[in-house]
């Protein structure tokens, strides 16, 4: 049996092309739905090819109208491109507006890209929790390259590390957002700097202060992020920002950093998801087993403490094991 043969079915679609079984099965994963488990576990071994382009900065930066730009500048090269795009959630009903669609300029006939909006549902780093699953399932569905846009909430803006191989960070002149990054823990995560709008006055004022920023970071990974300006309306410098991109994705080849950094990625998700398979089980079994629901009781009167019980429960679990 062919390892195709020994894929699920809608995995087989997928890795053939079928965009109707990929938007399927990220609905699935969005949904936490089971049915989405054995095709992402059986396509992994097919991942890890494309590129994994994040676009993280504050709102209005115009940051979905750089996707577009970019989007086709690697059509214009020959490159299909998956993206993503994460709009914020509404708090009270989880629901999200998924306005990115809109501003992403493309022949309706164009199966060389395929664009995925998907809310944040709360999660936090703005980026949805499900997005480094569905990166994965565009990378195995063929596509060279994947764009992910973060929801643009500032200082939570930051998780976008854990999923791109190149993180940009776009600013725009006279918003103070150029020296508010170093304050929001965007300036640690830039691999590339973008200064948005650059037909604004100010636009060289800020290229200048952030290039300053950068000289005085001295990364430990021995890349210096470049500042490049661009512009949507005029337009202008997309095609420098993406051949910064694909200076930084040298560079991540030639210095080992791009192993380092899956490791680090990877170590983070595995304990993610570790985490959270216990707390759902912790969760349960609070109600469910009478000992831990006596122990519950005990926190709940005040007879001992939160870190007691849970360090009963962890020194418990070691037993169990």
């Amino acid at each position: 049996m062919t390892e195709g043969a020994r894929l699920p079915a809608a995995a087989r679609a997928i890795v053939r092309g079928d965009r109707i079984a990929l938007a399927r099965t990220i609905t699935a994963v969005e949904n936490g739905d089971s049915s989405a488990d054995r095709v992402v576990r059986s396509l992994y071994a097919r991942s890890g090819r494309a590129p994994v382009v994040g676009l993280a900065g504050p709102l209005g930066v115009g940051k979905s109208s750089l996707v577009s730009a970019l989007v086709g500048r690697l059509r214009a090269l020959g490159k299909t491109v998956g993206v993503i795009g994460v709009d914020p959630s509404s708090p009270f009903t989880g629901g999200s507006v998924l306005g990115d669609r809109i501003r992403l300029e493309r022949r309706p006939d164009d199966d060389g890209v395929f664009f995925r909006s998907m809310a944040s549902r709360g999660a936090a780093g703005g980026v949805a929790a499900a997005t480094r699953e569905v990166s994965r399932l565009l990378d195995a569905a063929g596509f060279d390259i994947v764009l992910v846009e973060t929801v643009g909430s500032g200082q939570v803006d930051v998780a976008i590390r854990d999923i791109a191989s190149t993180s940009i960070v776009v600013v725009v002149p006279h918003l103070g957002d150029e020296v508010q990054t170093l304050k929001a823990g965007l300036f640690e995560i830039a691999d590339i700097f973008c200064v948005n709008k650059v037909d604004l006055p100010g636009a060289e004022v800020a290229k200048r202060d952030l290039a300053e920023l950068v000289a005085l970071g001295g990364g430990p990974s021995g890349w210096a992020p470049p500042v490049v300006g661009t512009s949507t309306v005029v337009p202008t410098g997309i095609d420098e920002l993406w051949e910064a991109v694909v200076a930084h994705e040298g560079f991540l080849d030639s210095s080992g950093e791009r192993t380092r950094g899956e490791r680090a990625r990877l170590s983070s998700e595995i304990v993610g998801l570790a985490s959270d398979r216990i707390g759902r089980d912790l969760t349960r079994r609070l109600e469910a087993e009478p000992s831990l629901r006596r122990l519950l009781d005990d926190v709940v009167s005040r007879r001992i403490d939160p870190r007691t019980a849970a360090d009963r429960l962890v020194h418990g679990s070691r037993r169990a094991r």
